[in-house]
This record gives structure tokens, sequence and C-alpha cells, in this order.
């Protein structure tokens, strides 16, 4: 449906052609898309039966499950803004985004941090495991005249990680969904109705969204939903049981699968392993290619784009680059004079596309910051492009100078990766003497143990792959690394 001009419409059409497929499975259990659709009409009824008005705000704040497709569409046909919001924020957390968006309702479960949480105003509250939702939900009824919304209108909001200090709502667009459903998963992806999809992040990152919800929804085809948050053996656990032909995850969850497979491994379900929400290292596509035989199909996105915009392509993956512009998006680099940069020169990507935010959530400064004339997005993050390939350098907070010449943290990090007693790092700077220095943060692999020999071997190791400025005047030893609930690491929480 191509012609489309709301998410809704699509659900309902996959409803009436595709009533019996399934939509969503989760513990075993399914549901197809006329039952999908049926309880998006039924929880809408009921949100509007505890006064829920259009453009209010919905907070859902619980595991990812079948409850949070209609929870959020439902939300969605009443006009309301829901927010989906991770399951693992701290009571502060939850306070703080309360306090920012000022929600009429939050759905969340008993004994939560969340239902702990003061909002600002007042605020109903909707306990999924309090008894009360089933009958709610039986009485309601199975027909929901829709709020009419143009595209264009405010839809639903998505709050960052927080890898740079709190979270900011970012507000989104069904026209937003459409877009990066037809051309990223369309295009890029080839996704289909015949795929099974299963995504490792989860739906409150903007990423695991897109994977979990808008792509194999707009498509007809099937996600396999997990409401914990999984362990390698977990994850293998589902790929034997549900057979999901795509597989979405970011770099740390695919080192970490890698830690537990003792040699070559068969995924005979899967035809694409895609990975975002940070740089994917060489080494890392290198070892799971040589053990599974599958490529990683790297690609960069932001939560205020919804999505990925740049993207390496299915059997033309270039290791340790980025890739290039998903079609439908432009993208340009430019230098911090705000001038276009020549080929080869480091500059701050924007991006424009169908999918990019209008505007953050009461940040009128922070929008006009990001959000530039003609629809350009300022993303903060370093890219380089050769021959219309772009490649990941690092966030414009992260590189800092030594000596007059740039220090790129992500360098680093890929040269310590490659040493067999780091199973993870982070780099950063600190002042020493009045100078800028680098500083490196080290996790070891079993069987290796902190001391000045290791710090002079790792120091040697990374002397010989890069400029001697690069190389860190400190090591730290630590036991892990601080990271968001969607694991981003937190440079900034280092630097403190």
């Amino acid at each position: 449906m191509t012609s489309a001009v709301n998410f809704l419409d699509i659900l309902d059409h996959h409803a009436q052609t595709r009533a019996d497929r399934p939509a969503l499975h989760s513990e075993g259990a399914v549901l197809t898309y006329a039952q999908l659709w049926d309880r998006i009409h039924r929880f809408g009824n009921v949100l509007k039966a505890l006064g829920i008005r259009p453009q209010d705000r919905v907070v859902l704040a619980f595991p990812d499950s079948p409850d949070s497709c209609y929870a959020f569409f439902g939300a969605l046909a009443c006009g309301a803004l829901p927010a989906l919001i991770s399951p693992d924020l701290s009571r502060q957390e939850y306070a703080y985004i309360l306090r920012d968006c000022e929600p009429s309702l939050l759905v969340t479960v008993g004994g939560s941090a969340a239902a702990a949480a003061e909002p600002a105003g007042p605020m109903k509250r909707l306990l999924l495991d309090d008894g009360t939702l089933p009958a709610r939900m039986a009485d309601a009824d199975p027909v929901l005249i829709r709020h009419p919304a143009a595209p264009e209108d405010p839809a639903f909001i998505q709050y960052t990680s927080g890898s740079t200090g709190d979270p900011k709502g970012i507000v989104h667009t069904q026209a937003g969904m459409l877009f990066t459903a037809r051309h990223y998963a369309g295009e890029v992806l080839k996704l289909s109705e015949n795929d099974v999809v299963f995504s490792v992040s989860k739906m409150s990152f903007g990423y695991g969204f897109g994977n979990s919800v808008i792509f194999p929804l707009y498509h007809g085809a099937a996600a396999v939903l997990y409401p914990g948050r999984p362990t390698p053996a977990d994850v293998l656990q589902v790929l034997d049981r549900y057979r999901p032909t795509l597989l979405f995850s970011v770099p740390t969850f695919y080192n970490m699968l890698l830690k537990i497979m003792d040699g070559p491994i068969l995924l005979p379900s899967l035809r694409l392993c895609v990975s975002a929400g940070e740089a994917l290292p060489e080494s890392t596509y290198r070892s799971w290619r040589e053990l599974t035989g599958l490529s990683i199909v790297n690609g960069v996105g932001a939560t205020e784009a919804l999505h990925i915009f740049i993207s390496q392509r299915p059997g033309d993956i270039r290791p340790g680059a980025s890739g290039f512009p998903v079609p439908g998006y432009e993208v340009r680099i430019v230098g911090d004079d705000g001038k276009p940069a020549a080929e080869g020169q480091q500059g701050i990507l924007q991006v424009r596309g169908g999918s990019t935010a209008p505007c953050y959530w009461n940040r009128p400064e922070k929008s006009a910051e990001t959000m530039l004339p003609d629809g350009w997005l300022r993303t903060g993050d370093y890219f380089i492009e050769d021959k219309g390939c772009y490649t990941y350098q690092g966030r414009q907070d992260d590189l800092f100078k030594v000596s007059g010449a740039w220090v790129a943290p992500l360098k680093v990090e890929e040269a310590l990766r490659t040493h067999p007693a780091v199973a993870e790092c982070a780099v950063t700077s600190r002042r020493l003497e009045g100078l800028e220095k680098p500083l490196a943060y080290v996790v070891l692999n079993a069987g290796f143990t902190e001391g000045m020999a290791l710090t002079r071997e790792l120091r040697s190791h990374v002397l010989a792959r890069l400029p001697d400025y690069m190389c860190p005047v400190q090591f730290n030893y630590v036991q892990e690394i601080p990271k968001t609930s969607t694991g981003k690491v937190q440079k900034y929480v280092l630097r403190r």
C-alpha cells in the first residue's frame, strides 16, 4: 500500500487481507493481524473511557509484548501522543520524563519504578497486571471511531537513550513511520510478508521500535517480541525456536554472542543480520562472518531521524565503513564553519528525509539548533565521505585535540579491541598538567590480570597501530563500562 498516508490504514488493510497471518510472536503465543486490529480498537476505546483526548500524552512503560503494540496504536487512533519508555529506568528517570511530557495517563505494571514515580501534575495510572484490564478490554467496543489526523501532524514521542545526559523527547509523525518502512526496510533490507524479524534492541529504543513494530507491521511480516533483556543464550534459543529471517542487534551484543561461540555455528534461518546504535568495529564484523558465515549489514541512524539513513548494502559490505545514503534521504558533510566539506575531509553530518523529526518536545532552543531550515537535521556526528561512501568518526562531543591534532576515540578503541586481553573499552580525555590527553577504560577478558606489565603491553599495542598522540596516557581497569539501557556507552559519565 504505497499510497497509504496513515499507518493505521496499513494495519486495517492487513486485518482484512491477512487476517489469520501471524503478526506477533511472544512467549509461545501468536497474535494474528485480525486479533491485533481488534485489540487496537478495544484499547483505544478503553483510553477514551478513561478520558483521554486528542494530543494528550500517554506514557507506556512496560516490557516488550503484544500489549505494547496495541497500546501504542490504540493511543495513536485516539489522537493521543503515545511515548514508549524503557521499563528499566530508575524512579528518578521516570519522574524526569513524566515532568517533561506531562502525560494524562501512565500505562505500566504494579510495583515498577515507573508506577512509583511522581508526575508534575494530575495523571491517571493503568496497571496492566492489576486484573482489571481483561474485563475493560472485553467490555470495550470493538469498533473505534478514529481521530482524524494529517500525516504530518505530531503522532508520538520517542525519548533519547540519554547517552549524553538527560533524555530529550522527540516528536514524530505517522508519515515518518511510513517513510522508513518503505525506503530502509523495503528498498535496503527487501523486507516482505515472508519474513520473521527479531530485534535484541527493545521497542523503547528508536532502532528497536522500527525493527519490531514499524517494519514488520508495514510489510505484513511477523515480529518476535522478547519481554526481558535477553542474554546471548536466550537469543540463540529464540533463533532456534522461531526461526527468524532477520536479526537486529547492536555491536556490543554481537560481541557478547561471539564470546559464547566455541567455534563455527549454523544459523540457517537468518538471511540478514543488521547492526546499528553505535559504530560496528571491523574486528566484530570479521569474527561474526568467520564463525557464522553471515555478514552484518551496518547502519547509522538517529532517534531524531526515527531510524537508519546511512547503510551498508546486502552483498556489498565494506567493513569499517558506515555505508551509503538510504534511498529517499539526502546527506551532506559540513565543516565547523557550516560550509560543505571537501571529499575526504572530516565534518559534521546533516541529513534530510521524510522521517526527520520536526522538533523536540518543549525545547524550542534545542530544536532550532538541531532541526535546521529546509528540513536538514544536524546529527552532531563526525563523518568522512569517500566516493559516496560514508564512515563514522565519532560524536562531536567525543572528539578532542591533542597537540593540535584530532583524536577520534573510536579509532583508539578499535585498536585496543584487537588485543586479546580486552573484552570492552572506552576512550575519553582528561586534562593533565593543563593539556588534554587520551584516557582509556578497559574491561579485561578472563585469564588476564591488570598491572604495569599489561599496561605497557597495551600501550605498545596501540603505538604499533596509531600515532603516539592517540595513545592513552592512562589505562583504568574497570569491571564494566557505563551504558544506557540501549547499550550505548555513556562517555559523559566517564568524563566526570
